[in-house]
C-alpha cells in the first residue's frame, strides 16, 4: 500500500506557555513617578544663586590675601643698607697644569695588509664560470676566471683583485651587493 506523505498533515503542537512579567518591571505602590513637564524655574533660581556665592566666595578670597601682602610689605622695607664684599679672585691651578703638560700617545704599529682576491664563484665548467663574469661585468667590475685542480678534478673560480687591503675588497664586495651578487667571499691572496 502507498503512503501519500506530500499530504500528510503536520502533528499539532503545544502552544508555548505564557511569559509572566518579571518583578522588576511592575511599578511599585509606594514609587514616586518623575515629573518631567514640570516648570524649570526652580532649578534655575538654584543655578543662579550657587553661582552668586561661589564668585563672592572668590572675591573675599582675593581680597583677604591683598591685606595679607600689604600688612607684610613694611616688615620687607627694613633691608640692610650695608654693601656686599666683593667676591675673591678665584686662582684656578689647572689652568696652568694643563698649558705645561704634555700628552704622550702609544700608538701600535698597524700589522702589515695582506692582498686580498674575492671569490665569486667556482664551477665545473666554463661556460658556466663564464656566465657568472658576465654577469659581474654588467655590474661594472672586472672579473677573471682561473683554472684549479683540486683533488675532485677541475674548478674554473671567478675571482676579481687583488686588492691592496681589507677595505678596498670590501668596497668592491659592496658594490656586487647592490648589483644583486651575494654570494662573494673575500679571501687572502695566495700568489697560486
Amino acid at each position: 500500500m502507498a503512503v501519500d506523505y506530500a499530504k500528510k498533515k503536520a502533528p499539532k503542537r503545544k502552544p508555548p506557555p505564557k511569559r509572566k512579567k518579571s518583578v522588576a518591571a511592575k511599578p511599585r505602590a509606594g514609587a514616586k513617578k518623575n515629573h518631567s513637564g514640570g516648570s524649570p524655574l526652580p532649578r534655575v533660581i538654584m543655578a543662579i544663586i550657587i553661582l552668586v556665592a561661589f564668585v563672592a566666595l572668590l572675591v573675599w578670597l582675593k581680597s583677604k590675601n591683598t591685606e595679607q601682602a600689604v600688612q607684610s610689605q613694611p616688615g620687607a622695607a627694613q633691608v640692610n643698607e650695608e654693601p656686599l664684599p666683593e667676591p675673591p679672585q678665584e686662582q684656578w691651578q689647572y689652568i696652568d697644569e694643563l698649558e705645561n703638560k704634555e700628552v704622550e700617545v702609544d700608538v701600535p704599529e698597524r700589522a702589515e695588509s695582506h692582498p686580498r682576491v674575492i671569490q665569486c664563484g667556482s664551477f665545473r665548467s666554463e661556460s658556466d664560470a663564464e656566465a657568472m663574469r658576465a654577469q659581474i661585468a654588467f655590474i661594472g667590475l672586472e672579473a677573471q676566471i682561473r683554472a684549479t685542480e683540486g683533488t675532485s678534478g677541475l674548478w674554473h673560480r671567478v675571482v676579481l683583485g687583488p686588492f691592496e687591503n681589507q677595505r678596498a675588497a670590501q668596497s668592491t664586495n659592496h658594490q656586487l651587493q647592490r648589483g644583486g651578487m651575494h654570494g662573494c667571499q673575500i679571501w687572502n691572496w695566495t700568489f697560486d
